[in-house]
């Protein structure tokens, strides 16, 4: 049996120095011409149906770029290529085989983990199959040798949550297209066009329409399959940004506030998929991209009139993080993440009157505080909007169903339980956000902690809630109450609260300054 490990090269960091301002994690230099390497479509190749088609816009032509063997070839053409997936099957079984440290929710908390494991010598990658994983690096930790000895190094100081992710393939993804009637099939391929447009074409179930300015290239990732990246101005970038995050209709200092964080965030966040030769995701997990489709006029004079700018802290590139709705109060860093807190990143009541609540004799820690709080409606920024406060119940069994899949994500050994009987929130931060919720079950008591409660259960949107049992006339538990308010993870700045305050007449930068305290908006360029 041939043991074959996926590798993926690595590409050195060096575009983020603008003026002097230091990205907290990473080496920068000057450069005027940021560019950014996105991966829009992350795992090509996963199954057996994956299609993909490329195509110049009108009256244009592509030109690709690809290796067969040791020759580079270029092909022009005006026709659309359409990417599919071939399984080859292999001579010899395939293993792929990672040293898993911890399954996470998100990046964030990944980080942390690795930072810890690192402090104790252990040199590690962040990297996300499906779930944010920590895996020992694969350079280092090259043969199952030296993966097992490791493995039992960190089991005998009683870690229980390590284990060997082994998978053995019959067969392997290549990726195939037709040209001028030839077919090709490099692990490799670099795509551009003249008019700097390409349209692409998924058929997944987003059956995505999109047109990207810049360069695509097809490339091998860390899990076996492919990633399309498109590699692209920084903001040009932010043009594919701000229509899907914050909409086009938004007042326009909402509008300049989220062209400057949005681009901030992308400058400090470069490092999230070193271990797949890009940098930035184009969901969620970083900021939703959508390359030019959805520009729209008022969102790009946003990004011209502040061309540039970033959001510092003593000289330095912010963790500029933000949320949808924040429930009133935005969050410390570590109320969701584990992880050192930002000074400016920290509780703030989000109303354009501060005299609605004073979090310093008003602790949100304090339960019955919290309830008092949850039941102000009236007032806040974020008042008006359907999800500033919700209230969701949710039957037992469903809880259960949730909880057990959950619990299986992360390898937890509590994914046996059969019933719970308890549920009870242990402890909350200083904004009211849920640290620790305990969950009493048939086979032991056990600990969900901050932003593993949104993912644990379907209904709350965010960790800033209560919950209430209910029993519905019956003898027996029916099932639970979330009660709370916002979605997201509530930390920074609030999209529907920095337009409350555009449409009261405040500035840009004094929506900023109100959401991250203590900042400066700095030219980066």
């Amino acid at each position: 049996m041939k043991i074959f490990i996926w590798r993926s090269g690595y590409r050195l960091i060096t575009t983020l120095c603008l003026l002097g301002l230091a990205a907290a994690s990473e080496s920068v230099s000057q450069n005027r011409d940021v560019e950014l390497q996105i991966g829009i479509v992350q795992r090509f190749g996963a199954k057996p149906t994956d299609k993909l088609e490329l195509a110049a816009t009108k009256g244009d032509r592509l030109t690709l770029k690809f290796a067969v063997g040791s020759q580079q070839q270029t092909l022009v053409t005006d026709k659309p290529i359409q990417l599919a997936t071939v399984m080859q099957p292999v001579t010899e079984p395939v293993v792929q085989e990672v040293l898993v440290l911890g399954d996470f929710r998100t990046f964030e908390t990944a980080e942390d983990s690795a930072n810890r494991w690192r402090s104790q010598g252990i040199e590690v990658e962040i990297a996300q199959p499906e779930r944010w994983q920590v895996w020992a690096k694969r350079e280092v930790y090259s043969t199952p040798l030296i993966r097992r000895l490791l493995l039992q190094t960190i089991e005998t100081s009683g870690d229980k949550n390590t284990y060997l992710a082994t998978n053995v393939l019959e067969q392997v993804p290549k990726i195939t297209w037709v040209v001028n009637g030839k077919n090709y099939s490099p692990n490799y391929l670099e795509v551009t066009a003249g008019k700097n447009s390409i349209k692409v074409n998924t058929s997944d179930q987003s059956n995505q329409k999109r047109v990207y300015a810049g360069k695509l290239t097809l490339q091998p990732n860390a899990y076996g399959n492919y990633t399309l990246v498109n590699t692209v101005p920084l903001e040009t970038y932010v043009r594919g940004v701000l229509p899907h995050e914050i909409g086009t209709n938004a007042p326009t200092a909402a509008l300049e506030a989220q062209a400057i964080i949005a681009r901030t965030y992308a400058l400090r966040n470069v490092r999230r998929f070193a271990a797949d030769n890009y940098q930035l995701c184009a969901d969620t997990h970083c900021q939703v991209y959508q390359g030019l489709t959805g520009t729209a006029k008022n969102t790009d004079q946003a990004i011209a009139s502040t061309k540039g700018q970033v959001l510092t802290y003593n000289n330095e590139i912010v963790d500029a993080l933000y949320s949808s709705t924040t429930g009133g109060v935005t969050a410390n860093f570590s109320d969701i993440w584990n992880g050192e807190d930002r000074p400016y990143l920290k509780p703030v009541i989000d109303a354009a009157n501060n005299q609605i609540w004073n979090l310093s004799s008003q602790n949100l820690a304090d339960d019955q505080n919290f309830q008092k709080f949850i039941n102000l409606k009236a007032g806040f920024n974020e008042s008006k909007w359907d999800v500033f406060r919700w209230r969701r119940e949710t039957d037992i069994n469903k809880i259960t169903t949730d909880l057990q899949k959950f619990l299986q994500a992360k390898k937890s050994p509590y994914s046996k339980f059969k019933k719970i009987q308890a549920m009870s929130v242990v402890q909350r931060s200083s904004s009211g956000r849920i640290l620790k919720l305990a969950v009493k079950t048939d086979i032991g008591v056990f600990t969900l902690q901050k932003d593993e409660v949104r993912s644990a259960f379907a209904a709350p949107i965010s960790t800033l809630f209560y919950i209430q049992p209910l029993n519905k006339g019956q003898t027996t538990l029916w099932g639970y109450a979330f009660i709370g308010g916002g979605l997201g993870h509530g930390v920074g700045l609030s999209q529907t609260g920095a337009q409350n305050l555009a449409k009261l007449g405040w500035s840009s930068s004094k929506i900023l300054e109100f959401y991250y305290p203590g900042t400066k908006i700095k030219q980066s360029k």
